[in-house]
């Protein structure tokens, strides 16, 4: 099954994707932006990874993002999914600098939480962001109705120093709300 926005499908990842995924799984300024650990991966352990995901997983998902003009641009991912709670947090990654300020990252993330909040029924989404990534805080507060809930003091650590961590939520209330005052999937 195909998730599909108004420019992006989110589907499988496929052994298809390795390449491209080998590639951004390198890439320094990619994970630059991204928390969690980064080591170097090879083709070998990349497709060890694609042939692992576990596709009926209930408490994590990985989508890859394609570009109906494009092919695969990116991943996003579910985690955390906690049925009893209803929430999960939730990450995207558009591997191609090209792609990016061209409205596939929003439609990406208001296909995925009008998914998570409508399909799932899920009633939180959750996301963490790393302080100097500016635009990725804007973009997730701004353009998605994202709201900061919190700080995390020095949570990571990236070239010597320690960084915070913003803490981010939205409630499926607060989906609603903000859909009502920004109708996407009308526009």
């Amino acid at each position: 099954m195909n998730i599909k926005g108004k420019l992006v499908i989110l589907r499988a990842i496929e052994l298809d994707d390795l390449d491209l995924l080998v590639k951004w799984s390198n890439s320094p300024e990619l994970w630059h932006g991204l928390g969690g650990w980064h080591f170097p991966y090879s083709k070998l352990s990349t497709e060890a990874y694609i042939k692992n995901i576990d596709h009926g997983n209930m408490k994590n998902q990985v989508f890859a993002i394609e570009a109906n003009d494009i092919g695969l641009i990116g991943t996003y991912s579910l985690t955390d999914i906690d049925w009893k709670n209803k929430s999960a947090d939730h990450g995207i990654m558009l591997g191609d600098v090209d792609t990016r300020g061209k409205g596939y990252a929003l439609d990406a993330v208001m296909t995925i939480i009008r998914y998570a909040f409508k399909e799932l029924g899920l009633n939180r989404m959750g996301a963490e962001i790393i302080d100097y990534n500016i635009r990725s805080l804007d973009f997730a507060t701004q353009k998605c109705g994202f709201q900061i809930e919190g700080r995390r003091a020095e949570a990571v650590y990236r070239n010597g120093r320690y960084h915070d961590q913003f803490l981010l939520g939205m409630t499926h209330q607060q989906y609603d709300e903000f859909m009502e005052n920004n109708d996407y999937w009308n526009n």
